[in-house]
């Protein structure tokens, strides 16, 4: 664990992991609300980035860059886990953090798994976020899962996102259950059973101040009870 990242990796494989805390007010004038965001690189190509980060703070870009939405994490109803707020050098820094508890890390030859949850939406929406990301290395496999848990039934629409690089090719299935990733000479297959999965475009910042098209996929679904888990895979085609 370093520096609020949980990093994992053997010669083929690197599963990096946010699992810190949101910095306090005076130090986020470069965070990106992305708690329990993910990536993962195999054979040195990256196959689940984050978007980015435009540093520029006269941009646009640079508000948007910060957003839960261009990290591969959950969003509640369209908002971030955090909010920002501009301060007098018009930077935006954070109005109100976030706390990463239940933090869980197994590292073993056949086994990996990291764990966390976060409070970023208690204070809005009642409710916290929790996740799981498990690696099966002998069977080139990820399994993961995002809870909910609330205290109220109320409706609650979620989004998962799973931004992937431009460099990437993507194609669903026919029996749309399945997307499937080419990645140069890798393929590698993503699945969700029980909720929607769809494609959508989006802009990578992974270049300084500029940007390019991407695609991400993303699961998406209304919540209507006290705990909901969501699984999901992500297998390498052999």
């Amino acid at each position: 664990e370093h520096a609020g990242y949980a990093i994992l990796k053997n010669k083929n494989i690197t599963l990096v992991m946010d699992v810190g805390s949101s910095p306090i007010q005076k130090f986020s004038k470069d965070y990106q609300s992305g708690a329990l965001s993910f990536e993962i690189i195999s054979r040195g190509k990256k196959l689940i980035n984050n978007s980015g980060y435009f540093a520029n703070k006269n941009s646009k870009f640079n508000k948007f860059s910060k957003s839960s939405a261009l990290q591969n994490t959950m969003i509640i109803e369209d908002h971030s886990s955090c909010n920002f707020i501009k301060n007098e050098k018009s930077e935006y820094i954070i109005s109100k953090g976030l706390k990463v508890s239940k933090k869980n890390i197994v590292f073993e030859d056949n086994y990996w798994k990291i764990s966390a949850s976060h409070d970023g939406y208690y204070k809005k929406f009642n409710l916290i976020h929790e996740r799981e990301i498990e690696f099966y290395p002998q069977q080139g496999k990820f399994v993961g899962s995002d809870k909910i848990s609330k205290k109220h039934k109320k409706d609650i629409k979620f989004d998962i996102r799973f931004h992937l690089s431009p460099d990437s090719k993507i194609m669903k299935t026919q029996d749309s259950k399945s997307i499937l990733i080419e990645l140069e000479d890798e393929g590698w297959r993503f699945s969700c059973d029980n909720f929607d999965i769809n494609i959508d475009n989006g802009l990578y910042f992974g270049n300084k101040n500029s940007y390019i098209e991407n695609q991400n996929i993303f699961i998406s679904g209304i919540n209507s009870n006290s705990e909901e888990i969501i699984k999901w895979e992500i297998s390498k085609i052999q």
